[in-house]
C-alpha cells in the first residue's frame, strides 16, 4: 500500500484530481484521455492490465464507500492511499481484483477553531494546435493529389495566384479558421474555505469551494446566449463527529457537488472538426453583402457555429450522506465494539440549452449567392432531472481488539449490501460478508488472514457467489538483537501476501450473459386463418448458466526501510498476478447463426517489481527533498480460445495484454511494413497488395508473412504494441530556504506505443486528405527524405491500412508541475492577525521530452487534431491563508 497525504499534493486549478496524481504514487497507472473543460478524463491502472475481457478500473472508495473522486476538491482530502497486495485487497472481495484507490476525507479534531482560505487564478494555454495550410499551398498539395490520380486539377493557375495574393478574399479566401477561433488562453480560478475545530463532545470539518474554468472557443457571442465551453463545479462537506457518552461516538457526514457543464449545441466535437477540419479555401467567414460564409461541401460555419446555433447546459446535482454509528460493547468483553454505517447518495441531471439555426451562402462566379440552411428563432429547451442515479449501502458488523501480554488481536468481520438504482436499467445489487484476523507478536512479528465470501447478481445462483482468502506476514527484523548494533539501518520490516480476489465486471453486451436474449420486431410472418402478420420475435445472442466471475491469484514480497536517521526511506516489492476465468469466446462454428457464446476459459498473467525512495536532509538553512517511483510491469495472455488454423504469427497466446488505439478501438494486429515503394520497378517484384485497386511508386510496403506473394488479411501479424506502458514512473524535489520553497515533478512512462494513421491521414474526399503533414508526403524529388506516402484520393485503400508505419514510441517524460512560494514572517502575520500566509506561482504540464517526429502529445496524440481539445498548459498565482 502506498499513500499521499492531501497536504502533500499541489494546490492546482484543475477540474479533477485525475491528473494531480500522475508520477505520485508506485503501481498507479494514470492515462490522460481528455482536456475539455469538465471533462478532463484519464485512465487509471494499478500494476497494469490482467485481464483482456472486462473492466480493468480500481475499486474507488471514499471514506469506504464506493463513490468517484475525481470531483472532489483537494482540500477536501486527508489521504489517498493504493492498494495493490492480496491481503487488503481481499476484504473488498469481488469487486477488489484491478485494485482499490481508497481516499480519506479530511475530519475535525478537538481544537480552537481553525480557518484555511486558498484563492488561485492562472490561464491555460493550448499546445500542440493544429497548423493548418494555407489557401495556396492546400490547393498545390490538392491538385497533386489529383494529377497522382490520373484526373485532370481542380485549381488552374490563374486561382492559384488569386490564393497567394489575397486580393480578393471573399472569392478566393484564405482563414485559418484554428487561429481566429481558438483563443490563445483561457482563465482558470478556484477558491477554497475550511472551517475545523472541536472538543472532547463534537469535532466538525467544514469545506466550501468554487472552480470556474473558460473555454478556447471564441470568434463571436451572441447576445441572448454564451456557446463558448464551460466548467463551474461548487463544493460542500460538513464531517460532523458526536462523541454522545464513553462507549457511544457518531459521525454524520454530508457533502455534495453541482458541476455546472456548457458546450456548444453542435457539441464539442462538432464544434472543433469545424475548425480543425475545415480548409483554408473552403469559405470566407463573412461575405461581402454580411452574411455567413458556406458551400455545399461544408455548410459548417465555426462563427455560426458558436453565435447563431445555441448551446447546451448539463446540471449535475449530487448529494452524498453517510451515518456512522460504533457502539463499545465492553461489557460483554473488553475491545469489542459494533460499527454500523449507512449510505444514500443521489445525482440528478438538468438539461437545458438555446437552439437555433443559421444560413450559409455560396459566392457563385456570376457573383450571386446559393443558399444552404435555414434560419430559425432562438428557442429555448429544457429537460427536468433527466437521468437520475440513487445509491445507498450499508455496512454492519463487530470489531475485536486487544492486548494479552506481548500478544494483540485485531479480529474484525462486516456484511455488507449496496444498491444502485438509475431509469431505464435494473438495479445493481452486491453482497458480502467480510471478515480479517490480525495478530502481531511483540509488535515485531504480523500476521492477517482474511476471508470475505461475496456475491453477485450478474451470474445465475450456482455461479454467483465464491471464498475470497487471502494470508499476509510481516517482520521487523530491526528489533532482533543482530540487528541492534547496525545503527545506519532505523528500519527494516520484510513482508507477503497471497490470496484470491474476484472481478464480476465482466465486459458483456448485455447485464445477465447466463440468459438467451430475444428481441422483437423487424421481419413480419403472416399467420393464422386471417392470414394477418404479427411481429417476429428472434433468438438475437445465445446465453451462458455457466458464466461466473474472473479470479485473480496474487502474491507479492517486498520491504520497507528507514535509514541514516530516516534520511532515507525506501520500499520495494516484487508481485505477480494469475488471472482465470477470463471472458473469451466458445470455439463453436459459425454455421449456428449465432454470435459466439461468451465463456470463461481465458487466462493471463502479469509480474513485476515497484520501488519508492523518499531523501530529506537539512544542511545549515536549506532542506533538501528528493523522491522518485518506479513500477515496471509485464503481462501476457496464457490461455483464450483461438482457432487452430491460424498462423503462428497471428496468436494471441504469449502476447501482451491491451494493444493500440486505433480510431477508437484497440488493436495489436498490424501489417509490418518495409517502406515505401520507390519505382514501378519494385513493385512489379513484389508481392501484389490487394487493398487498393492500384499500387504505385511513393506506396506503403508490406512484408509477406506466409510467403504466398499476396499480400492480404493473412500478413497480419499479432505485435507486442499496446498502449499501455512497460514502466511508469515519477521524480522530484522540493527544496526550503528560510521563507522561500521550491518543489517540481517529472512524470513518465516507457514501452507504450501510439498510432498517427488517425492523424496524418485525417479528412475526407471533400477536403482531399490534405493537412499540414502532407508537405513531407513522397514525390519523385523527395524520396530518399519523404516521412509519408504519396497523396492520393481514389486509391488510399493501400496506405491506410493498421500497419507499423504509423506507429510511433509513446515514451515520454514530462516536466508536471512546478512551484515556487514564499510564506510571510511571522512578525507581520501578527499585525495581520493571521496565523500562516503564503503565496506562490505554479505551472502544470510544462515541458514534454519524447522522441516523437511530428508536433503532438505523446500522451492524447489526437489532442488539437480532428475533434479532440487541445492540449493544455497551466499557470496560476495561488494565495493560502489560515485564521
Amino acid at each position: 500500500m502506498n499513500t499521499i497525504k492531501g497536504d502533500a499534493l499541489p494546490q492546482l486549478p484543475s477540474s479533477t484530481l485525475n491528473n494531480v496524481l500522475a508520477g505520485r504514487l508506485s503501481g498507479l497507472h494514470i492515462q490522460q484521455t481528455g482536456t475539455r473543460p469538465g471533462t478532463d478524463d484519464a485512465t487509471f491502472l494499478i500494476r497494469g492490465r490482467s485481464s483482456f475481457n472486462s473492466s480493468q478500473a480500481p475499486l474507488v472508495l471514499v471514506d469506504g464507500v464506493a463513490r468517484d473522486f475525481v470531483d472532489m476538491d483537494l482540500n477536501e482530502i486527508e489521504g489517498i492511499s493504493v492498494l495493490k497486495d492480496a491481503a487488503s485487497l481481499a476484504w473488498y472481495g469481488m469487486n477488489a481484483a484491478n485494485g482499490v484507490i481508497y481516499v480519506t476525507t479530511k475530519r475535525g479534531s478537538a481544537s480552537k477553531t481553525k480557518v484555511t482560505f486558498d484563492v488561485q487564478g492562472g490561464l491555460q494555454t493550448p499546445v500542440n494546435l493544429i497548423s493548418p495550410l494555407n489557401s495556396f499551398n492546400y490547393a498545390t498539395l490538392f491538385n497533386e493529389a489529383q494529377v497522382n490520380d490520373g484526373n485532370t486539377p481542380q485549381y488552374n493557375q490563374t486561382v492559384l495566384d488569386a490564393y497567394r495574393d489575397g486580393t480578393d478574399p471573399f472569392k478566393y479566401p484564405n482563414v485559418n479558421f484554428p487561429n481566429l477561433f481558438i483563443k490563445k488562453s483561457a482563465p482558470v480560478q478556484r477558491y477554497v474555505a475550511t472551517v475545523s475545530g472541536g472538543n472532547s463532545f463534537a469535532k466538525y470539518f467544514t469545506h466550501v469551494s468554487f472552480f470556474n474554468q473558460d473555454g478556447l472557443y471564441g470568434g463571436g457571442e451572441n447576445i441572448s446566449y454564451n456557446a463558448n465551453t464551460n466548467f463551474k463545479r461548487y463544493n460542500f462537506r460538513t464531517n460532523l463527529d458526536i462523541r454522545v457518552n464513553k462507549s457511544l461516538d457518531v459521525a454524520l457526514d454530508v457533502g455534495g457537488r453541482v458541476n455546472d457543464l456548457r458546450y456548444p449545441r453542435d457539441g464539442n466535437g462538432g464544434f472543433l472538426s469545424a475548425v480543425f477540419g475545415t480548409p483554408s479555401n473552403a469559405f470566407p467567414i463573412y461575405n461581402a453583402d454580411g452574411t455567413y460564409g458556406g458551400s455545399a461541401l461544408f455548410r459548417n460555419n465555426p462563427l455560426g457555429m458558436i453565435q447563431a446555433r445555441g448551446n447546451r447546459t448539463d446540471l449535475y446535482r449530487t448529494l452524498l450522506a453517510t451515518l456512522n454509528v460504533k457502539q463499545k460493547l465492553n461489557f460483554i468483553t473488553e475491545g469489542l465494539s459494533a460499527n454500523v454505517f449507512y449510505t444514500y447518495d443521489v445525482t440528478g441531471l438538468y438539461q437545458s440549452g438555446f437552439d437555433e439555426s443559421y444560413e450559409v451562402y455560396q459566392l457563385e462566379n456570376d457573383g450571386s449567392y446559393t443558399r444552404f440552411g435555414n434560419q430559425s428563432p432562438i428557442a429555448y429547451s429544457n429537460s427536468v432531472f433527466n437521468s437520475n442515479i440513487r445509491a445507498n449501502e450499508f455496512w454492519g458488523g463487530f470489531d475485536y481488539i486487544r492486548g494479552f501480554g506481548k500478544h494483540n488481536v485485531n479480529f474484525s468481520t462486516r456484511f455488507q449490501r449496496a444498491v444502485s438504482a438509475a431509469p431505464g436499467r435494473l438495479d445493481n445489487k452486491t453482497e458480502q460478508l467480510a471478515n480479517r484476523l490480525s495478530y502481531n507478536y511483540k509488535q515485531k512479528y504480523f500476521a492477517d488472514f482474511i476471508a470475505t465470501y461475496g456475491s453477485s447478481e450478474n451470474f445465475l445462483p450456482g455461479n454467483r457467489a465464491g471464498w475470497f482468502p487471502a494470508i499476509s506476514a510481516g517482520w521487523i527484523v530491526t528489533e532482533e538483537n543482530f540487528l541492534k548494533t547496525f545503527k545506519a539501518l532505523d528500519y527494516f520490516k520484510l513482508r507477503g501476501s497471497y490470496g484470491i480476489v474476484g472481478n464480476d465486471a465482466l465486459s458483456t453486451s448485455r447485464k445477465f450473459a447466463y440468459r438467451n436474449y430475444f428481441s422483437r420486431g423487424g421481419t413480419q410472418t403472416f399467420f393464422g386463418t386471417g392470414y394477418s402478420n404479427v411481429p417476429s420475435t428472434y433468438e438475437q445472442e445465445l446465453g451462458n448458466p455457466l458464466l461466473t466471475w474472473e479470479r485473480a491469484k496474487k502474491a507479492s514480497l517486498g520491504f520497507d526501510a528507514y535509514m541514516f536517521k530516516q534520511v532515507v526511506s525506501i520500499s520495494a516489492d516484487y508481485f505477480q498476478e494469475n488471472r482465470e476465468k477470463l471472458l473469451t469466446t466458445d470455439l463453436l462454428p459459425r454455421i449456428i447463426g449465432q454470435n459466439l457464446v461468451a465463456v470463461n476459459e481465458g487466462e493471463a498473467s502479469f509480474k513485476g517489481v515497484e520501488g519508492t525512495i523518499n531523501i530529506r536532509k537539512t544542511f545549515n538553512k536549506v532542506t533538501v527533498g528528493l523522491f522518485g517511483n518506479y513500477t515496471y510491469v509485464k503481462s501476457q495472455a496464457d490461455a483464450l480460445n483461438e482457432p487452430a488454423n491460424i498462423p503462428s504469427y497471428q496468436r494471441n497466446i504469449g502476447k501482451p495484454i491491451g494493444g493500440v488505439d486505433v480510431g477508437g478501438s484497440v488493436t495489436k494486429s498490424f501489417l509490418i511494413a518495409e517502406g515505401l515503394f520507390q519505382s514501378q520497378a519494385e513493385i512489379d517484384a513484389a508481392p501484389v497488395q490487394r487493398f487498393s485497386a492500384l499500387v504505385k511508386p511513393g506506396d506503403i510496403r508490406y512484408r509477406d508473412m506466409n510467403n504466398d506473394k499476396v499480400i492480404d488479411n493473412l500478413d497480419f501479424v499479432t505485435t507486442d504494441y499496446t498502449n499501455i506502458p512497460t514502466s511508469y514512473f515519477g521524480f522530484g524535489t522540493s527544496i526550503n530556504y528560510k521563507n522561500f520553497d521550491f518543489s517540481a515533478l517529472f512524470q513518465g512512462v516507457g514501452g507504450r506505443t501510439i498510432q498517427i494513421n488517425d492523424l496524418v491521414n485525417a479528412g475526407s474526399n471533400n477536403t482531399g486528405y490534405i493537412n499540414q503533414f502532407s508537405v513531407d508526403r513522397w514525390t519523385p524529388e523527395t524520396s530518399a527524405t519523404a516521412a509519408y506516402p504519396r497523396l492520393t484520393l481514389a486509391n488510399r485503400g493501400n496506405n491506410v491500412q493498421n500497419s507499423t508505419f504509423w506507429l510511433r514510441s509513446g515514451d515520454f517524460i514530462k516536466l508536471k508541475h512546478a512551484e515556487i512560494g514564499y510564506t510571510i514572517s511571522p512578525q507581520v502575520l501578527k499585525k495581520l492577525k493571521l496565523s500562516s500566509m503564503r503565496v506562490y506561482v505554479s505551472g502544470f504540464n510544462l515541458l514534454t521530452f519524447d522522441d516523437l517526429d511530428l508536433p503532438i502529445d505523446a500522451e492524447i496524440p489526437e489532442a488539437g487534431y480532428n475533434s479532440s481539445y487541445p492540449y493544455l498548459r497551466t499557470y496560476s498565482l495561488g494565495l493560502n491563508l489560515k485564521f
